[in-house]
């Protein structure tokens, strides 16, 4: 893994079954930047790191779902 110039917090959600997902915007040298999406289940962390091409695709699914299955919007 290179290392890193800067992460910053941008959002904090508490999440379904004791859950938090923190997004954040990962910077590396060179300038590089992903969006990490930590999740944190107890005691242990996952971390997705997803450039912009990802990201695109993954919200279009996400929007797709929460079209169909939202509630009160």
């Amino acid at each position: 893994m290179s290392a890193q110039d800067s992460i910053t917090d941008l959002e904090t959600i508490n999440a379904p079954w004791n859950k938090t997902v923190t997004v954040q915007e990962v910077t590396y040298e060179g300038g590089m930047k992903m969006l990490r999406l930590r999740i944190k289940e107890g005691m242990r962390f996952t971390d997705l790191e997803l450039d912009a091409a990802t990201l695109k695709r993954l919200n279009g699914s996400l929007s797709d779902w929460l079209a169909l299955n939202a509630e009160g919007s």
